[in-house]
């Protein structure tokens, strides 16, 4: 990822860490995927539901109630099971982009609860970083090189 004129260092680290799987990104979906969030998308949300709302109460009263319940059945179970990963993917993966692309976005976000950072440290403890937390001082608290990762011996 390219670097901004708004850049700091403890961002360049964190896309750094992200890259390596080192340090995981956590996004609040629920907030990010509600009307007003700058990567909410209608069309994903309220188009397929509807559509399948008004097949189901079409069905019922063009043929019977039972097509109409069946109807809807299926069209939750599609929602639930195809749908809804796939909303959910994709409002992680946009969410990361607007904020790993400015260090001003990320700082508004992180100051609504929208972001945590979590990490499984090299000796096997974990860390993890929400709103109380400074996620500056927790990029900078990473270690730069995994320890225990010493060259074997030579035979």
């Amino acid at each position: 990822m390219s670097t901004t004129a708004t850049d700091t260092p403890e961002l360049a680290r964190l896309r750094e860490l992200l890259a390596a799987e080192r340090v995981k990104l956590g996004i609040h979906i629920r907030r990010m995927n509600s009307p007003g969030s700058p990567v909410y998308r209608m069309t994903e949300n309220v188009w397929p539901a509807a559509t399948i709302l008004v097949t189901s109460f079409l069905g019922t009263w063009l043929v019977h109630f039972y097509l109409g319940a069946a109807i809807l059945a299926v069209g939750c179970w599609w929602w639930l099971a195809k749908m809804l990963p796939r909303i959910k993917d994709g409002v992680f993966e946009r969410g990361s982009a607007l904020v790993l692309h400015d260090v001003k976005q990320f700082d508004y976000w992180w100051g609504q609860g929208v972001l945590s950072l979590y990490a499984k440290m090299p000796d096997g403890s974990e860390r993890a970083a929400t709103r109380k937390d400074d996620w500056r001082t927790f990029v900078r608290a990473m270690p730069d090189a995994e320890e225990g990762a010493d060259a074997a011996p030579a035979a």
